[in-house]
């Protein structure tokens, strides 16, 4: 019993370090599937209010969250305060369970997100790993005599700090430059337009479907395959039924766009285009404006290639950038969503090469951008 106590104790131990170390390179990443958590709820009537009110905060949740689960986990490794953090792994983790048991059954999350971007798992396989995780400590919490502080507790608690200080400064220094592991469809390399395709094994759920349609005081249920004539009137949908799953591929990159102000779709032709240029995503232009405004100035000064602006939010745009004697900026409207996703850090640039992502940089790494651009400048030379 022992020995089985001490291995559940390290699996646990470092399961919890590493899930929070993978989530840790891209807290906005857990964030995001906390929104998408709270929308999903407040939509379906659960305490809708909280569920905005959380929503607000999701990134303060996500740090916590991360930092939680690395400190639960090195505590648990080296036997510090033992009893208190067998208990909080134990809440946690049927927290956990509960969250992929309705990722699972629901259907209306398509992952739960507890490895990342990363390493992407399916519901069935996120939600067995958390029961045998609940499972593991349980059999600690039973057998918690057999565990051993390895240090002391002076020294535990100092092994603690420095824990959290190192999980919390890797969190904050990803938010202001860029998660320092890219797992995301626009990772430096990637061809834009390639994965914006759908894969060719792609299949899709089929459906049967039946309606109620009405004729005189006779209302009857006819299915998809056999519909009645135009005498009927149609009433309401009345069942849905699912005749066969599709394998849920789709493309990596989805509802990515550059729209111009006249409504026109012009993706095809921006990342078509030979030769180098920077997209600048900006989803909105709340944060540290007036500083990324200024880099960004002595950015456009230097630049050789053209810029341009891809944002969510196309009026605020043109009132800062399309200022006469400062900028000359083509401005696109591209989803939020698929922005958040292109840019971890708002706002990010890209240095692009026809389709192909060349390098990015947050703007936090403004000297950085400059400084590239004064070499692409010597070298073209």
């Amino acid at each position: 019993m022992k020995l089985f106590v001490n291995i559940s104790r390290v699996v646990v131990g470092a399961l919890f370090i590493f899930s929070g170390l993978v989530k840790a390179i891209d807290p906005l990443g857990l964030a995001y599937k906390m929104q998408e958590f709270f929308e999903v709820w407040a939509a379906d009537g659960y305490f809708k209010n909280l569920m905005n009110w959380l929503n607000n905060y999701a990134i303060g949740f996500s740090i916590f969250m991360i930092t939680l689960e690395v400190v639960l986990g090195v505590a648990l490794l080296i036997g510090w305060q033992k009893k208190l953090t067998i208990w909080l792994l134990f809440v946690l983790t049927l927290f956990f369970t509960f969250l992929t048991a309705f990722v699972l059954f629901s259907g209306k999350i398509r992952a739960c997100g507890c490895f990342g971007d990363c390493i992407p798992l399916t519901p069935i396989q996120t939600f067995t790993k958390d029961i045998i995780l609940t499972v593991l400590i349980i059999v600690i919490l039973i057998g918690q005599k057999y565990i051993q502080p390895l240090v002391k507790k002076m020294v535990g608690g100092i092994i603690i700090l420095i824990a959290l200080i190192a999980v919390l400064s890797l969190q904050f220094y990803v938010l202001n430059h860029l998660p320092i592991k890219d797992c995301l469809p626009y990772k430096i390399g990637n061809n834009i337009l390639e994965l914006r395709k759908t894969p060719a094994d792609a299949t899709y759920d089929k459906f049967f479907y039946s309606y109620f349609y009405k004729k005189g005081a006779e209302e009857k249920e006819f299915g998809m395959d056999k519909l009645p004539d135009s005498t009927w009137k149609f009433v309401k949908q009345a069942n849905k039924k699912l005749l066969e799953k599709g394998n849920g591929k789709v493309a990596l990159i989805n509802d990515f766009s550059f729209t111009t102000e006249s409504g026109a779709d012009t993706t095809e032709a921006i990342l078509n285009q030979p030769g180098e240029y920077y997209l600048l995503f900006a989803k909105d232009f709340n944060t540290n404006k007036d500083k990324w405004y200024s880099d960004f100035k002595t950015f456009y000064a230097n630049k050789v290639p053209t810029v341009y602006l891809v944002t969510s939010d196309v009026k605020t745009a043109n009132e800062i950038f399309n200022i006469p004697g400062d900028f000359k900026l083509q401005i696109f409207s591209c989803d939020a969503t698929a922005i958040k996703t292109a840019a971890r850090v708002n706002p990010t640039l890209f240095l692009m090469k026809g389709p192909v992502i060349q390098n990015k940089w947050s703007f936090t790494d403004a000297k950085k951008i400059v400084r590239n651009v004064k070499d692409s400048a010597i070298k073209s030379l």
